[in-house]
């Protein structure tokens, strides 16, 4: 019964992402989004690992070679406000689009205001789009983000995030990357998978994890149907060559909800970060009206937002509901939190970013 309902609710993701109208790709070699337009900046390479182009406004892009995947990727960074190098760091991840679109916390949410007034560095890496921002097994050239045609190595953006991005970005700015030095990540949808998969692979890496609107299942029915329509529709690559044939011992190690057991081993020992969850139920919501400015007045686009949207969001719910099952048999300390409304939208994850970020606070020291 349960393996047909699946199946069911994986359909109705399939028709529902299908019709979810994505921006069109505007990353180029040499320009990252920021806030609403393109911006040159320089790159770095094997030999300077670190480059830092500086913004009017104060932000920068940072451009971090990968040894794994042979390229760089930059970063858009907002600094401490208070100036200290040495301050926690938030890498703060896109969804679906990897920022290589215009779905990108800068351009879709106040995180300028927000973090500018915080005494934490502020990263979000651009390039990644439909890629989970996993380590894939094997190269594949119609994987849909620019990483899979700038270079002939897998794509391997869960060491970039864990391992090469803050060795890299932390020892530039601040000088350490020890004990001592606290750092956070967040993410939404794609990615909100992505981050979780961290927690469970990373021990000690973050002291704060923070998914909204993550479909936390990988291993099942409902969640491989779900990493394969978003591939597919920013790509077209063979699965096969992400985690190997499905069903299998890669599929289970990249499920959030298989490796929970990983965590209890974490909070035995101390290194368990604090993990923030959050989800809505695909109701219509406050940010579901004409008025929402990125909805610009657009009919078609509430309809979207509101019908696509939530059966999005409703299928992320789910997952969610059998994650926090699973944390709560085991005894995994986590938030959750499940709101009464909301759907797969920009409005609901700027509010999750300001509803955690009095736990962030705490994880973090600030």
């Amino acid at each position: 019964m349960r393996a047909k309902k699946n199946r069911h609710l994986g359909k109705k993701l399939m028709a529902a992402v299908l019709a979810l109208g994505f921006a069109p790709v505007a990353g180029v070699v040499g320009t990252a989004n920021a806030q609403d337009s393109s911006i040159q900046y320089k790159k770095a390479t094997q030999g300077e690992k670190v480059v830092e182009t500086n913004l009017p406004d104060g932000r920068k892009i940072v451009s971090v070679w990968s040894d794994a995947m042979k390229l760089e990727i930059p970063n858009i960074v907002q600094p401490p406000r208070n100036g200290n190098q040495n301050a926690p760091v938030l890498y703060l991840i896109n969804g679906a689009g990897g920022g290589e679109d215009s779905a990108t916390w800068q351009a879709q949410t106040d995180v300028k205001n927000l973090m500018g007034d915080k005494n934490v560095w502020t990263v979000t890496p651009i390039g990644g789009r439909g890629s989970y921002y996993t380590d894939w097994l094997r190269h594949d050239p119609n994987a849909g983000t620019r990483i899979s045609k700038e270079t002939q190595e897998p794509i391997q953006l869960e060491r970039f995030l864990t391992w090469e991005l803050p060795f890299q970005f932390e020892n530039r700015y601040g000088g350490a990357v020890d004990g001592n030095r606290k750092r956070g990540i967040a993410a939404i949808s794609m990615t909100g998978t992505s981050v979780l998969n961290f927690a469970n692979h990373s021990p000690g890496r973050f002291q704060f994890v923070g998914s909204y609107s993550g479909c936390a299942e990988t291993a099942t029915p409902i969640g491989h149907a779900a990493i394969d329509i978003v591939t597919k529709y920013t790509g077209g690559p063979n699965l096969d060559n992400m985690w190997g044939p499905f069903p299998g011992d890669r599929w289970a190690y990249n499920d959030p909800v298989a490796m929970a057991p990983e965590l209890v081993k974490q909070r035995d020992n101390g290194t368990l970060p604090e993990i923030y969850v959050t989800t809505g139920n695909g109701l219509p919501g406050p940010h579901e009206n004409l008025e929402n400015w990125r909805i610009r007045n657009n009919i078609p686009a509430l309809a979207n937002q509101t019908i696509v949207g939530g059966i999005i969001e409703a299928a992320t719910n789910y997952c969610t509901g059998n994650l926090a099952r699973r944390y709560n048999e085991l005894g995994i300390p986590a938030t959750f939190n499940f709101k009464p409304n909301g759907t797969h939208s920009w409005g609901y994850w700027q509010d999750d970013l300001h509803d955690s970020w009095p736990r962030m606070a705490h994880a973090l020291g600030v």
